[in-house]
């Protein structure tokens, strides 16, 4: 039996069925709660409290898009491969913040990380590749999905560790 960190990028993708996300990288949809809120409007379905995502970048592939979920609050979770940096911004002039999720907690990174509602996120992998999940509620739709301009940096480009 193979452990996570013998197999490669490929055997993860064949292994949980992950296909090509806009984003970058790949995923599937594991959970889209069958419970759902009050629709808005009457012509408008109701949504979904939360969904979850097994998402895998490979490091070749570079960062992932500048993007944001502009009304439900995203918790990344670390599963397996290379720690992942995750980079977080806001629109009102402060640095960006970099966030590293991963198993080497006395070093600082992190389990899990959460993005709150209208927050600005990349992610890149550290290392071959990276697994993680994303859990969002309410659930995620492309409708309240956002990605940025090719090219685009929040801020300009000021960095900062956090």
């Amino acid at each position: 039996m193979a452990s996570s960190d013998t197999l490669t990028a490929e055997q993860v993708i064949e292994a949980l069925n992950l296909t090509p996300h806009p984003e970058k990288g790949y995923f599937i949809e594991t959970f889209r709660d069958a419970a759902t809120q009050e629709p808005s409007h009457p012509s408008v379905p109701g949504r979904a409290h939360s969904t979850c995502i097994y998402y895998l970048l490979k490091g070749e592939s570079g960062l992932s898009h500048w993007h944001r979920v502009l009304d439900a609050v995203e918790v990344w979770h670390h599963y397996a491969g290379a720690p992942l940096q995750l980079s977080l911004a806001w629109d009102d002039g402060s640095k960006v913040r970099d966030v590293v999720l991963g198993k080497d907690l006395l070093n600082g990174e992190r389990p899990q990380v959460i993005v709150q509602r209208g927050e600005w996120q990349h992610a890149k992998s550290l290392g071959d590749w990276t697994l993680v999940g994303c859990s969002v509620a309410p659930a995620f739709t492309f409708e309240s999905f956002q990605m940025a301009e090719a090219g685009w940096e929040p801020n300009g480009e000021a960095k900062g560790e956090l």
